[in-house]
């Protein structure tokens, strides 16, 4: 069964509009393919370190956010990830969320 997929824009207005009605910040670093970009979120908690999160499938197709540098890192770190991952996908959304709490504000899973 296909799960039906939201444009990636719109989920990024959501996300960012979620964030701050909770308090937090959160700023579209690069904005990327309205219809189908895929979108990495920053999570910054400011102490001097973020998480990196990317949206995955999993096989039956739900959506989950996957952390591909294994947790909290360093800003290089992130920031060369961004890179890379701009010159692979030049259609890639960025957002980060400033949060002292480090919440993330999705609702699909974090794996």
């Amino acid at each position: 069964m296909t799960v039906p997929r939201l444009k990636a824009g719109i989920f990024v207005r959501a996300l960012v509009r979620r964030a701050e009605v909770a308090g937090a910040q959160a700023f579209v670093v690069r904005k990327g393919a309205e219809e189908a970009g895929a979108i990495l979120l920053k999570l910054n908690p400011l102490d001097g370190t973020c998480t990196v999160l990317s949206q995955a499938r999993r096989g039956d197709g739900e959506l989950v956010w996957v952390k591909p540098l294994g947790g909290p890192t360093v800003e290089d770190k992130a920031r060369g990830y961004f890179e890379k991952q701009v010159r692979f996908d030049p259609d890639l959304w960025i957002v980060e969320i400033e949060d002292r709490e480090g919440r993330s504000f999705v609702d699909e899973p974090v794996v």
